[in-house]
């Protein structure tokens, strides 16, 4: 596959996915503008990237703040000239585990503004520009809690099927347009998000991967490979459609 001279904008890549799609597209050859509120974390992504022989540069965004977004884009089209590829992964888990009467209204707050307001300020700075350029590839990360249910976990739930429904619309709307927009469903991935919560429920591990036929929890690399080549030309007549990268888990 080949991503030479690709511009790509990626939102959450400082670690886990966000960070492993910058730097294989990155070694595909394509030019990275990479966001993230923890901007430590993400310069030394961006580092790495450089150092590869790659180009990339760092800006903080917080995607619950729409002006934040908008400026980023803006200095990803000043660097570059346009954009290819959007990649809206930037996501959080709640800071604790509760069943729906329990859970805490500032989780409930705080999942939705940066998975889902985020995915939609994020698309909309990203269709902005592309409907200026007359071409463009978006994915959005959503996951296989987006698909069926997912418990104690209601917000992260709530906001992952939205993501799969902004993709579905947005994709109709934008067909004609010569934008696609597709959405990536990963299940179990050795991400941050899965630590935090294995953190909090350590017994848990094993029973997840009872519930992966592959019997493993997927790689982040793994991901990676799949949204570059959902974004790239080779997946051109595809869009609003999920992809499900999840080990069989969905099959039970």
């Amino acid at each position: 596959m080949n991503l030479k001279d690709k511009i790509v904008v990626i939102t959450g890549a400082a670690s886990g996915i966000g960070a492993a799609t910058a730097r294989h597209m990155g070694v595909l050859g394509a030019k990275i503008a990479a966001s993230d509120i923890n901007l430590r974390r993400l310069e030394n992504v961006v580092t790495e990237i450089n150092d590869a022989g790659g180009t990339a540069f760092a800006h903080r965004v917080d995607v619950s703040d729409f002006n934040q977004v908008d400026a980023f884009f803006k200095a990803a089209v000043e660097a570059y000239g346009s954009i290819d590829i959007v990649v809206s992964n930037a996501g959080i888990g709640g800071k604790e585990q509760h069943k729906t009467a329990e859970h805490t209204h500032e989780d409930w707050h705080n999942v939705i503004a940066v998975n889902q307001t985020g995915v939609f300020y994020t698309m909309q700075a990203a269709l902005k520009q592309m409907m200026v350029q007359g071409q463009g590839s978006i994915v959005n990360v959503a996951s296989l809690a987006g698909l069926k249910a997912s418990g104690y976990n209601l917000s992260y739930s709530a906001s992952k099927f939205a993501v799969v429904g902004m993709t579905k619309s947005a994709a109709l709307e934008y067909g004609k347009d010569n934008i696609r927009i597709n959405a990536v469903c990963p299940g179990y991935t050795r991400t941050p998000l899965l630590e935090k919560l294995l953190g909090f429920r350590p017994e848990m591990e094993e029973t997840l991967k009872r519930l992966i036929p592959m019997d493993r929890f997927g790689e982040a690399d793994e991901i990676a490979e799949a949204i570059a080549w959902l974004a790239s030309d080779q997946a051109k007549f595809i869009t609003g459609q999920t992809l499900v990268l999840d080990g069989g888990t969905s099959l039970l």
